[in-house]
């Protein structure tokens, strides 16, 4: 099966899973000055196909987005190369397996990989499900919104050329 095949068959049975248990991450704007108004929540629950992401979100651009699990429970930006990054904080991906390479969500890539967010020109977000992750891994961690798709390849551009990162919230 191809990775778009794979991506549209996870997309499309996330709207009939049967989820259970879970938590509600609100979910911020981010810039480089910093955390900005609330963009909305993503409530996480389990069901037999991993976890199930429903966001709720207002403010994002229509298109798919790079969407993660963040390492560190942080969102405030930081310096790199003499400039302030938004939530650069947050760290990397998460990569507990020490994979460090990008990949897909169903793949051997971070952990932390997730499926993309599909933002429809109503503002309305799909439900992606991440088929490896477990409630536990989310805890104390950073989930974050880029400004555009992810290929999840490091080619052409690395961390799946997802650009910067939009939206940021922290895992209980």
């Amino acid at each position: 099966m191809t990775t778009l095949a794979r991506m549209t068959a996870l997309l499309l049975s996330s709207a009939s899973l049967t989820a259970v248990g879970g938590t509600d991450i609100s979910m911020n704007l981010v810039d480089a000055k910093g955390i900005g108004p609330q963009a909305g929540t993503i409530s996480v629950s389990e069901s037999k196909y991993g976890l199930v992401f429903a966001p709720m979100l207002e403010g994002l651009a229509p298109g798919l987005h790079g969407f993660h699990v963040h390492q560190n429970p942080d969102c405030m930006p930081k310096e790199k190369d003499g400039e302030m990054v938004a939530a650069l904080s947050a760290g990397g991906h998460y990569d507990p397996h020490n994979a460090q390479a990008h990949g897909t969500p169903w793949g051997d890539g971070h952990l932390g990989d997730l499926p993309p967010l599909f933002v429809d020109a109503d503002g309305n977000a799909r439900h992606p499900v991440a088929p490896r992750l477990k409630m536990a891994d989310l805890k104390g961690r950073a989930l974050v919104i880029h400004s555009g798709g992810d290929n999840h390849s490091d080619q052409p551009a690395p961390l799946g050329g997802g650009g910067a990162r939009v939206a940021c919230g922290v895992s209980p």
